[in-house]
């Protein structure tokens, strides 16, 4: 089982990295979600608006694009892309710490790949849920 991270043209912070992965293992282990490989893809806004030109036909600018590689439905390979420009901004908009926001948007994530989704409202409720449900998890422990 593995989960990487990889910079690409961009600079972050992301602190306790070996902590992080134990903690997105008892994620997938939590949500009763088998995990190979998680590789997460850190970049700009333009590289995820190529991405998602690219591969889902949305001209939009967004915080993450989640690619399930696996053929197997029980055990997880993906792709996170995370577009650190966007986590910046919404961070200040959100009025929390850039740290914060990030996970979030891991977290985010990773659920989608332990197949919680957010089209709709319910959904979205839910995701924000398992969210903040994470969020405390990982920061108050």
């Amino acid at each position: 089982m593995a989960i990487n991270f990889t910079l690409h043209e961009v600079k972050v912070q992301l602190k306790e990295r070996t902590r992080l992965k134990a903690f997105l293992k008892e994620l997938f282990r939590r949500e009763g979600q088998g995990l190979k490989n998680l590789h997460y893809v850190f970049c700009s806004d333009e590289y995820l608006l190529t991405i998602n030109q690219e591969f889902l036909q949305h001209d939009t600018y967004t915080d993450i694009v989640t690619f399930e590689l696996s053929e197997n439905p029980d055990i997880t390979e993906g792709e996170i892309y995370i577009s650190i420009d966007r986590v910046r901004e919404n961070a200040v908009k959100f009025k929390v710490s850039e740290n914060y926001e990030l996970h979030r948007v891991i977290f985010h994530g990773a659920l989608h790949l332990c197949g919680f989704r957010d089209k709709s409202r319910k959904e979205e409720a839910i995701m924000r849920e398992k969210e903040d449900e994470n969020l405390k998890l990982y920061f108050e422990s």
